[in-house]
Formats: structure tokens, sequence, C-alpha cells
């Protein structure tokens, strides 16, 4: 499939539905977060890092442990790094096992994060990546959505999605991962859209912005 751009995506999915198309209005035009300065690698070893831990928190670990590589983090570089040293920054022992893990895996070429990850299919992305020590489905989900700028992701094991897809489409209680699969399919191929903007519903509803119009037909 050709690339088109967010807002072609954006205008495309608008058009499907209404309730959608107000939720997008009200939140504003479709913006990713910046893709990681160290790279792909340095996205997934950032969220490693991050899981199971507040923003702060977490944002201070990455930081230390960053400081550990003088240059580009690399797996090389990382591999080359003391376990009591990646410890001593704050990363427990599972998390600076998984580290590891990836940086091996990459190296051996398992984990393909260069050139040739872009022409891997989203399902073998997710494949490769869960072979790693402490990622699983929805943490290479976020890659494939954040750093890959695959435009067709539905991360259904994603509590926010779930309880935005609710507000918007006024599906009470919001829908189980299982019932959000299917209920993805009509704005294939830009599922990835709508994810995003099921994340803002949840924000708007937690600054106190009524969403019960945007159901409306």
């Amino acid at each position: 499939m050709p690339r088109v751009s967010l807002a072609t995506a954006t205008a495309d999915v608008a058009a499907r539905d209404a309730a959608l198309a107000r939720l997008i209005e009200a939140a504003g035009p479709f913006r990713p977060r910046a893709k990681n300065p160290d790279g792909h690698f340095g996205a997934l070893v950032r969220a490693i890092a991050f899981q199971q831990l507040a923003g702060a928190a977490a944002t201070a670990i990455h930081g230390r442990f960053r400081n550990l590589v003088d240059g580009p983090l690399t797996p090389e570089s990382v591999l080359a790094l003391r376990e009591e040293d990646m410890r001593a920054v704050g990363l427990s022992n599972a998390k600076t096992a998984s580290i590891r893990d990836l940086a091996a895996k990459v190296a051996d070429g398992t984990v393909v994060l260069g050139s040739g990850v872009n022409r891997q299919s989203d399902e073998e992305v997710i494949t490769r990546l869960s072979t790693v020590r402490g990622i699983g489905r929805w943490t290479a989900e976020m890659f494939l959505l954040f750093e890959l700028r695959r435009l067709d992701v539905w991360p259904v094991d994603d509590l926010g999605v779930r309880q935005g897809y609710g507000l918007t489409f006024g599906h009470a209680p919001a829908p189980t991962a299982k019932e959000l699969g299917p209920l993805g399919d009509r704005f294939r191929p830009y599922r990835s859209i709508v994810a995003w903007y099921c994340w803002q519903a949840v924000h708007l509803h937690r600054a106190g912005i009524p969403l019960a119009d945007l159901s409306l037909r």
C-alpha cells in the first residue's frame, strides 16, 4: 500500500463516522510523539526502562542509564556495560536482563531494526520483538505505531484505547480486548489514527470536556 500523509489518513477515517469526526475536530490534528533520538534501538530500550514506572521516575532512571554510554546507543555499547553498573542507575534485575537480551538479539540479527525492518509486516515485527525478554505484543505495537509510524496498528489490549472507544462511540461499558478487535475493522487501513484519537478522548474526558454528544448519530 502506498504511503499517505497523516492528514489524508485522518480525513479518510473522519469521513467514515460522524462521532469520530467530531472527536477529531475537538482534539485537533494527529500529533504523534517525536521519534526517539537514539533510533529504533533506543526507543525499545526506553520502552523497557519505562515499564511499570511513573513518568518522572522512569525518565530519571532512563537518563542515568543513557549517561552510562558515551556516544551512540548501540547494541554493542550496551553489551559492553557491566550489569552491576546498569543496576546501580536504578534498573531492576529484570530490566537489565531485558535490555541486554534486546541488545544481543539485535546484534545477532534475531531482531531487525535497520533498514530491513521496513520490509517486515507488522506481525513479523511483533513476532520478532516478542522473542526478547520483557517485550510483549503491546510494547511491539507501540513501537510500530510511534517509532515506525505504521498506520494500521490496533492495540486492543490497551486500556486507554478501549476506554476512549467507549467514550467516543457510546459503548458502555468499554469494550473488552476481544470485542474491540472487530470493531476496528471498518477503519482499516488507518486504525492507528483511530487508536490515537481514542487516547485523546480519554484526555478530553479527564479534562472535563463533555463527550456525550460525540456518539450521537
